[in-house]
């Protein structure tokens, strides 16, 4: 497994924008997929965007489609969320993932995958 460590959270308005980033150590960083999970107050945690090892194939929910993009520098070991047309229901805590099948980071139900602590994002006026 890596340790993986968000950063990038605040508290901005609707409309702005945020970028994560995501670092990771302690394994090969390149050989994994990465990918981004949310949960807001009272909710469960939810998928939102994903790419595979190399950074060629990329996966968004509906909610973020359009606003939201994933990428990963495998020369910093980080992946990056960066994030425009903020919305109030955009708020929450954000966790990264990380694991060597894609599958797993996409459905977030692995024992295989690493997570982050969190960083949290709010989107408020």
């Amino acid at each position: 497994q890596v340790q993986l460590v968000e950063s990038g959270g605040g508290l901005v308005r609707p409309g702005e924008s945020l970028r994560l980033s995501c670092t990771a150590s302690g394994r090969t960083f390149s050989s994994y997929a990465m990918g981004w999970f949310r949960q807001a107050p009272g909710k469960d945690r939810e998928f939102v965007a994903a790419t595979t090892w190399a950074g060629g194939s990329t996966l968004y929910s509906d909610s973020v489609k359009g606003r939201f993009t994933i990428s990963k520098d495998n020369g910093e070991s980080t992946v990056y969320l960066q994030m425009n047309s903020l919305k109030p229901e955009d708020t929450g805590i954000y966790y990264c993932n990380a694991d060597q099948i894609y599958r797993s980071v996409v459905t977030g139900s692995s024992r295989t995958t690493s997570w982050g602590q969190g960083t949290q994002v709010t989107v408020s006026s």
